[in-house]
């Protein structure tokens, strides 16, 4: 559980994933070679010249004496000189080569076909999205969008409560980052910016829907009535979760990258077993996406049709590596490939999150098979608490996101419309610095773990390996008491 297991992996799958443009050197050299193929017809005449030649070598190799030899270089030479005045004399008579350049421009037409099949992933299909490769309902400057194929229309209070989920989750992420520079965590992977990704998608889940995070989603916890205090204790080392995944259908958060994809899928093939009437949303980031076990989750649930939607959060960076190293294709159109549908969301619009993740949920509720959610989104802030962003991508870009901040375009939307007053406003403050109050008394007053606990619940019926660990352990425990005896008597001797 540290955090240089999380790093490693995004690592190693963006660089297998970029690995691959050997492969694609080597289209670009076919490209190349298709692209250089419409100057072979022009030169089409000369064939026979250059068969001509050919026959020369094996005449002038055959021959073992010098003589024979000459004789055979004067009679390829005349030849050749006849080979060239033949196409002049008997250009009538020669349709043949004129025939086959036509044929022989086939290449010059595929080329460029084929060279716009490579670029054509770059600039993704509306098809495949719904009849828009963005689904938008709530524009950066707060404006309501109609969108032809999601639609949501939320109440007054359903507005404010949205923004009052991301306001509060900001907040306490915003405290549990303060906290680890303090020294109070161990680590903490902040979710700045993703806010409306994870509380848009959280409420969309219902309370029999089962939900497998990553490490990342605070707001989906928050939304899934999860206690914030509690998704501390793992980062602080004192426990392995700190919540029963059954109360909430909220799993513990996983910190192997990607391994929840397959979790989720297997568990929604149970559900479909089971015959109920409920889905599962697996989340995971782009940097995962790379990973083999993604991989593996698509193609079971794909085949079992299993009811699980795939939510991924492309927040563009997977530590230190940007999205186009993670895929030549918008990542939402890897659904297809797969046989599933796949869309691609403003991951900064919450009420396009909303919308889209209830469409897919009763997609999978209906027995319509999984489906893939790519929410657009960025990172604001550090991958986690030991990352430095300013090291690899510019201030520019990180200011050009800050102005599509998912709280504020809500916050416009609520004051234009007349939705909120000041008063709401300043009650969401203070319950905002009582969350923070709370946050630091419960960190400082975890208790830490008795350190032979880590030796309980392995075996039901114990087991001689795990036996002797632990007393081995506990003699290690032993020799800091007999130490501290030591030097305390050693200091009473010194008065």
């Amino acid at each position: 559980m540290t955090e240089s297991t999380a790093a490693r992996d995004p690592r190693r799958s963006s660089k297998r994933t970029s690995g691959s443009d050997g492969g694609s050197a080597s289209a670009a050299s076919a490209s190349a070679s298709a692209t250089a193929a419409p100057t072979a017809p022009a030169h089409a005449p000369a064939a026979p010249a250059k068969k001509a030649a050919a026959k020369k070598t094996p005449a002038g190799k055959a021959p073992a004496k010098k003589a024979a030899a000459k004789k055979a270089a004067k009679s390829a030479a005349a030849k050749k000189t006849a080979a060239k005045k033949a196409p002049a004399k008997k250009a009538p008579g020669k349709k043949a080569p004129a025939k086959k350049a036509p044929g022989k421009k086939a290449p010059a037409k595929k080329a460029p076909a084929r060279k716009a099949a490579q670029s054509a992933p770059a600039a993704p299909t509306a098809a495949l999205a719904g009849g828009s490769e963005l689904v938008q309902l709530l524009t950066p400057e707060g404006e309501r969008v109609a969108h032809p194929d999601y639609a949501v229309d939320p109440s007054p209070e359903e507005l404010r409560g949205l923004y009052r989920d991301m306001v509060l989750t900001r907040r306490f992420d915003a405290e549990a980052v303060t906290l680890q520079r303090q020294g109070e965590l161990g680590l903490w992977p902040s979710l700045l910016g993703q806010e409306a990704a994870q509380v848009g998608s959280g409420r969309a889940t219902r309370a029999d829907d089962y939900v497998f995070p990553t490490y990342r989603e605070h707001g989906v916890a928050w939304c899934r009535g999860v206690d914030p205090t509690l998704l501390l204790g793992m980062f602080r080392g004192v426990n392995n979760g700190g919540w029963d995944p059954n109360s909430n259908n909220f799993h513990l958060y996983t910190i192997v990258i990607g391994s929840q994809t397959l979790h989720a899928t297997g568990y929604a093939m149970g559900v479909a077993k089971d015959g109920a009437d409920s889905a599962v949303v697996a989340y995971f980031g782009d940097g995962a996406s790379s990973q083999g076990d993604v991989a593996e989750a698509f193609t079971f649930a794909s085949v079992y049709n299993a009811p699980v939607v795939f939510f991924c959060q492309n927040n563009q960076w997977a530590i230190s590596e940007p999205t186009e190293r993670q895929s030549r294709v918008p990542l939402y159109h890897r659904a297809a490939g797969y046989g599933f549908p796949g869309v691609r969301v403003d991951g900064n619009d919450v009420l396009a999150v909303l919308a889209v993740t209830r469409k897919a949920l009763e997609h999978a509720r209906s027995g319509q098979g999984p489906m893939l959610v790519e929410a657009y989104t960025y990172r604001m802030g550090a991958h986690t608490t030991s990352d430095d962003p300013t090291r690899y991508r510019s201030d520019d870009e990180r200011a050009a996101w800050e102005a599509k901040d998912p709280i504020l375009r809500l916050r416009t939307l609520l004051e234009r419309e007349g939705l909120a007053d000041a008063a709401f406003f300043a009650a969401l403050d203070e319950e905002s610095d009582a969350l923070a109050k709370r946050v630091r008394e419960a960190i400082r007053t975890m208790e830490n773990p008795e350190p032979m606990a880590i030796f309980e619940n392995i075996y039901a019926d114990g087991h001689a390996v795990v036996d002797e660990e632990r007393a081995r352990y506990a003699a290690y425990q032993a020799s800091f008491a007999d130490h501290d005896a030591d030097h305390a008597g050693a200091a009473g001797k010194g008065h």
